[in-house]
């Protein structure tokens, strides 16, 4: 007979988990909104669940919650890394350092956010060992929740600004006519990027002056000068998505030396083939 109240139990816990499961996601649009509301649905019920069903057997709830609690402690010092973990999952639930679709980089691991459970986060690993860009490995790493309490966490792609400023370096000749080079660099990166790095300007700044930091923020992209070995570097700055990066890298890179290659006799490349 208590076996029976206690499998019934389970059963109507498990019910209850996926008609409500099964509303809510439904009335929710935003993928990561879904993924945490589905992990945090599912603690719940099986936390319920657990309770329900000893309690059932037992008919007395509030000796399972007395016992649940020592038990509890028991085990905390046998489950040091895994409750760490699960603190971790809160942490990441409450503060958002990052979230299910973000780009990041924690203790050394790089990679796009594919799953936040409750003691671990996968990531699809980004640069490694494998390619030396910004691209996908193909590997999958995962990491304990716990390493947010005490680890960096580098956010590329941060919901309230998915964006981050990229370089791109062209390296010219000391007799290069540098302001044209320059206007150049520019105009070609404007052309390419166009209103959507207005856009990502106009956010930034936005953020910007939420915070008591104050940065000068251009108004499209701008190169700065360096001097090299044998050479002047000449770097690109401007504002992408961190997943269009190399992608825009490349481009950028294509149409500013095609536009130099048509101007040998303002724009000339080192000849030495050290660099």
């Amino acid at each position: 007979m208590l076996l029976a109240r206690g499998r019934g139990g389970g059963f109507a816990a498990f019910g209850g988990y996926v008609l409500v499961v099964g509303f809510l996601l439904t009335q929710t649009a935003n993928k990561r909104r879904r993924h945490d509301l589905k992990n945090i649905i599912r603690l719940a019920f099986m936390v319920l669940g657990i309770v329900g069903v000893l309690g059932v057997l037992t008919q007395q709830y509030v000796g399972v919650f007395f016992s649940l609690g020592i038990v509890g402690f028991a085990v905390t010092f046998a489950l040091q890394q895994p409750l760490f973990s699960l603190i971790g999952w809160l942490y990441i639930m409450i503060k958002r350092p990052y979230g299910v679709g973000d780009r990041v980089a924690i203790e050394g691991s790089k990679g796009d956010v594919v799953e936040v459970d409750f003691l671990v986060t996968t990531l699809w690993e980004i640069n490694g060992e494998l390619v030396s860009s910004h691209q996908p490995s193909g590997r999958v790493i995962t990491l304990p929740n716990s390493v947010v309490l005490s680890s960096h966490v580098h956010n590329y792609s941060y919901q309230e600004f998915p964006h981050v400023w990229n370089e791109l370096s062209v390296q010219v000749a000391y007799e290069t006519d540098l302001e044209f080079a320059r206007a150049l660099m520019i105009e070609e990166a404007t052309d390419y990027l166009g209103e959507e790095m207005q856009r990502a300007i106009t956010l930034y700044r936005e953020r910007l002056a939420k915070t008591p930091v104050e940065l000068e923020v251009r108004d499209g992209p701008s190169v700065n000068v360096a001097q090299g070995e044998s050479w002047i570097d000449l770097r690109l700055r401007y504002l992408v998505h961190p997943r269009e990066g190399q992608r825009v890298r490349n481009d950028l890179y294509e149409r500013i030396l095609e536009r130099m290659n048509e101007h040998p006799d303002r724009v000339g490349f080192p000849v030495s083939r050290s660099r």
